[in-house]
């Protein structure tokens, strides 16, 4: 039997905290495990931190160790099994194993709507959803309100593209939980990709619940930028970066701003506005040196800078060019303007 892999955004199958109390909890737990580094209900308290903070290696180490010391409890087999099905590298075969984990579980607690829906989704990683389905229903069965039931049915709905089903799947989940933001994230991009400016209220309620998630003001930036919110877009890249110097698509999204989507009324204000271009695509390149698609931008910056392309634009254009197929060989769209170039040299 061939299996595939269906690669589910793990944050809807976990919950978080706050960031900062998170943190400060960890840093608690990280003591009491140096204190007591062979007590299971510790080492399954770190690893569930762990995995709420997405450092699944450690959540790894917390798991497979628990579950060596004490296989016989529950709560043991449970984080091992999550962290093999969450974790962003899991291979088929954590898969697998995962999934005899939760039928392991369920056979001990029948009622375990947990364990239930984890298995629900091994299923959906192989895209097997007939029976990701029949154990998330059986799930809302024993427990009508549990909202990560309604977060996966949504993601299998929208992976089978009945989006309307799974908007109505991801609008009950926020309905079982309002402080979850990031079913509103997920409604959001659904809008979004159907060109309605609905997305934003979606976005601009997940910033409300997560004013400093780098992510969320991303979606939110990036969502007013597609519906011509220019100012408000550029905006919230600048808080972006004002948070997380490294977060470079915030750079960038702001030099494509102004090379390609502000109007320029004169001269003036355009040669304002690739000045501003460059400087922005220049800071991305610096921070990230392998950002492709900011080189490639550059050599399209240094080829729409004059109205009339000169030699040193087109000397500039090709190193740009060469960093980035460079870094990417294959991408096609640097290679067909360098092709382009030389036809013209």
């Amino acid at each position: 039997m061939k299996y595939f892999l269906f690669f589910i955004p793990v944050l809807f199958l976990i919950s978080c905290g706050g960031e900062k109390s998170a943190l400060a909890k960890v840093d608690n737990i990280d003591s009491l495990l140096n204190l007591f580094p062979d007590s299971v209900p510790i080492i399954i308290l770190h690893g569930n931190k762990m995995i709420e903070t997405f450092q699944f290696d450690r959540a790894l180490e917390d798991g497979a160790k628990a579950f060596r010391l004490d296989s016989s409890k529950i709560d043991s087999r449970m984080l091992y099994a999550q962290v093999l099905n969450n974790r962003p590298n899991r291979s088929v075969k954590d898969v697998l194993s995962a999934q005899r984990h939760f039928t392991f579980i369920i056979k001990k607690e029948p009622k375990n709507v947990k364990a239930i829906v984890s298995l629900a989704a091994t299923y959906s990683q192989q895209l097997d959803f007939e029976t990701s389905f029949k154990y998330l229903n059986l799930a809302l069965k024993i427990d009508k309100k549990y909202r990560d039931a309604y977060v996966l049915k949504g993601t299998n709905y929208r992976f089978l593209n009945k989006i309307d089903l799974a908007k109505s799947s991801y609008q009950t989940a926020v309905e079982q939980d309002p402080q979850f933001f990031e079913a509103y994230l997920m409604l959001g991009s659904l809008y979004e990709a159907e060109g309605n400016a609905l997305c934003l209220e979606y976005y601009t309620t997940a910033r409300t619940l997560q004013p400093k998630n780098l992510d969320v003001l991303y979606a939110l930036a990036f969502a007013k930028q597609n519906f011509g919110q220019l100012e408000e877009a550029k905006s919230l890249y600048r808080k972006m970066i004002k948070l997380d110097t490294a977060y470079t698509v915030a750079l960038f999204q702001q030099g494509f701003i102004f090379h390609k989507l502000q109007f320029a009324k004169n001269e003036k204000e355009y040669n304002q506005n690739m000045d501003s271009a460059y400087y922005f695509y220049n800071s991305a390149v610096t921070s990230t040196p392998k950002y492709v698609q900011a080189w490639h931008n550059l050599a399209c910056y240094y080829l729409e800078r004059h109205k009339v392309t000169t030699d040193l634009d087109k000397t500039f254009a090709f190193s740009s060019l060469a960093k980035a197929l460079e870094i990417s060989p294959n991408f096609k769209l640097s290679r067909n303007m360098a092709d382009s170039l030389k036809k013209i040299r």
